[in-house]
């Protein structure tokens, strides 16, 4: 292969079939979705921000091929110390021993006063933190590096995050400014909004759970149950799992069960600091030759 060749080059060589015929469907099914206007959701583990995509997926909700974020609790924790100070995560077994891991005062401080400032004013915990970032009242916080930061872009480009929290599996949950209240009635918002979104896949959508091995997995068939129990429509949408390995959850409750009737589902297996680059380069591609 020439090595001026671009990306779409690259792929149209790929084998048509297993994971080559796979990565070309969903390249079509995004392309599809965002021609038809449709819902693209992306659900995101911690890892994919740890590992510094987030200005990746910021890219492709300003090219138009992300019209909804789900987070669990990490991936909203990675995010904010990105925007915070550009860098993020540490290590776990060096901190451990002495009780220091997830000990940081600054993101807890910082986090939980969204976290309430969400609660107190009737909105999601995604909106909250969002806008906190933003909109710094005080004067006190200063984020380094906004562009960087999901929560920040989205809220900016009006692109609705839903974080899903499980009590006490994130870091910044063991500190004395913590609300359990407080996180629940956000994050329960953010469930109901994501069920709306959710709704939205009907007919041509596409959901991709990244990184995400058991939360994000289970909230999503929950809200795909809300939906067709309230009577709507939701069928004819593809289901993607990306991750290093096809877990359980994942397989089950994201490729399997919700699209049974109608639809279709892909599973990517590979490292997420390669493949969102690299689908995000087609997509990309795809509508600038178009």
């Amino acid at each position: 292969m020439d090595g001026s060749e671009n990306i779409l080059g690259f792929v149209s060589k790929l084998p048509h079939i297993l994971a080559g015929k796979s990565l070309r469907s969903l390249i079509r099914a995004l392309l599809y979705a965002r021609t038809s206007g449709k819902a693209m959701i992306w659900g995101i583990g911690g890892h994919v921000v740890k590992v510094g995509l987030g200005p990746v997926i910021c890219d492709l909700m300003h090219s138009g091929f992300v019209t909804g974020i789900a987070m669990n609790g990490s991936a909203a924790i990675h995010d904010f110390e990105v925007a915070l100070r550009g860098m993020t995560s540490e290590e776990v077994e060096e901190q451990l021993g002495e009780g220091r891991f997830g000990m940081a005062r600054e993101t807890a401080e910082y986090m939980n006063t969204g976290i309430n400032y969400a609660a107190a004013n009737g909105i999601g915990l995604g909106e909250g933190l969002g806008r906190c970032m933003v909109k710094t009242d005080d004067g006190n916080v200063v984020f380094e590096h906004p562009t960087m930061s999901i929560l920040t872009q989205a809220y900016i480009l009006k692109v609705p995050v839903t974080i899903h929290v499980a009590i006490g599996t994130d870091t910044i949950h063991a500190h004395p400014q913590t609300s359990g209240t407080a996180l629940g009635e956000a994050s329960y918002r953010d469930f109901r909004l994501f069920c709306s979104m959710t709704r939205d896949l009907d007919g041509g959508g596409v959901y991709l759970n990244v990184g995400s091995a058991v939360v994000l997995p289970e909230v999503f068939l929950k809200a795909v149950s809300v939906v067709r129990n309230l009577g709507y429509s939701l069928e004819e949408f593809t289901t993607v799992n990306l991750d290093f390995i096809q877990h359980y959850r994942p397989t089950q409750n994201v490729l399997k069960r919700p699209t049974q009737r109608s639809g279709q589902s892909i599973a990517l297996t590979g490292h997420h600091e390669i493949m969102i680059p690299l689908i995000a380069a087609a997509l990309k591609g795809s509508i600038e030759t178009a």
